[in-house]
């Protein structure tokens, strides 16, 4: 029964549950083709909350990754306009997010200061930085810098066998961080870090370059979504996941990771960001404004989380308990 009891499949159940609910609604949301291309409206929030994962498990927060994803994005557009091939000014976007993750890290690590507290003024500062070298390149504010190939723009809108690029990015990205988390010492080092920073040092894990490289990846993270949302508007600008913060948080908590740390997996990451995917859609094709839509998505939210530490916690571990005790009986 363990499969079955896992949080990840409660997440499956109500993914299921979304799809059938709004299939009743509106019987154009089950078009497989507009499902399936309407996800690349969240696919970003996906790839950024999958290396968030890491740095919640570590016991971290990153409030800077919508920032980050608006610096990456400007600095894509901006290298492109000054002669910088395509390829390379994506390359150069991506190390820059990196870096920014690597100073966040280093602040936490060196300082000893509360993660939100330094992430909280990396938005500030990579926004800033942003809008600076978005105004040294005279970017239009509402447009950004547009004129982007089509190779580009079909990155986030192009398809291969049907299913939208995105996908294949988001799978394989999926794919890489499970090894990583799940099959790698370092990700028993992040978990170990998380459940204990003291306990983990003793046991001679350095600490502090675990939570280093988490923030780097994290960077990385809201490097890749800035990417993506500037191949999906074909445009470039500094506001570009200014509201992504909470989404990416979001997904990752209700995906059953502990903000305490010590606790979390990739899949649940991406099947909690689908949830919320999936129901923004489905509202939205049921004809509800996105106010309104918000407003569900986040009562959906208070009472997963409600639900998953309190009642059904003790009830997995019942059947957890239950699970075993029948299995040694058999024995």
């Amino acid at each position: 029964m363990r499969p079955f009891i896992r949080w990840e499949f409660f997440l499956i159940l109500l993914l299921l549950l979304e799809l059938m609910v709004f299939g009743i609604i509106s019987p154009g949301f089950m078009n497989l083709g507009n499902l399936l291309f309407s996800m690349n409206d969240f696919m970003y929030i996906s790839m950024a909350a999958i290396p968030m994962t890491l740095v919640i498990i570590t016991g971290g927060i990153d409030v800077s990754v919508g920032s980050i994803m608006g610096l990456s994005s400007i600095l894509t557009g901006v290298l492109w306009k000054e002669g910088v091939p395509l390829t390379l000014a994506v390359l150069a976007a991506l190390t820059a997010a990196i870096a920014a993750g690597l100073l966040n890290g280093l602040i936490i690590t060196a300082a000893n200061v509360q993660p939100l507290v330094v992430t909280l003024g990396g938005m500030f500062l990579y926004s800033g930085i942003a809008l600076v070298i978005s105004g040294g390149s005279k970017a239009s504010g509402y447009e950004g810098i547009t004129g982007f190939p089509d190779a580009f723009s079909g990155m986030a809108n192009g398809s291969l066998l049907g299913i939208p690029n995105p996908l294949w990015f988001l799978g394989l990205l999926t794919l890489i961080f499970c090894w990583l988390l799940h099959y790698t010492r370092y990700g028993r080092r992040l978990f170990l870090t998380g459940i204990n920073p003291k306990t983990a040092h003793y046991s001679g894990i350095r600490v502090k370059p675990v939570i280093i490289s988490a923030y780097m990846l994290s960077g990385l993270g809201g490097g890749l979504g800035g990417v993506l949302l500037t191949s999906y508007f074909s445009s470039a600008r500094a506001d570009l996941g200014s509201e992504a913060v909470l989404p990416v948080i979001t997904a990752v908590v209700l995906g059953g990771a502990s903000i305490l740390g010590g606790q979390g997996t990739i899949a649940g990451t991406v099947l909690a960001s689908m949830v919320v995917g999936i129901m923004q859609y489905g509202l939205q094709m049921a004809g509800l404004a996105s106010e309104q839509a918000g407003i569900a998505i986040g009562l959906l939210l208070i009472f997963t989380v409600l639900l998953r530490q309190s009642r059904i916690k003790g009830i997995f571990k019942a059947l957890v308990k239950h699970d075993k005790t029948a299995s040694n009986l058999k024995v």
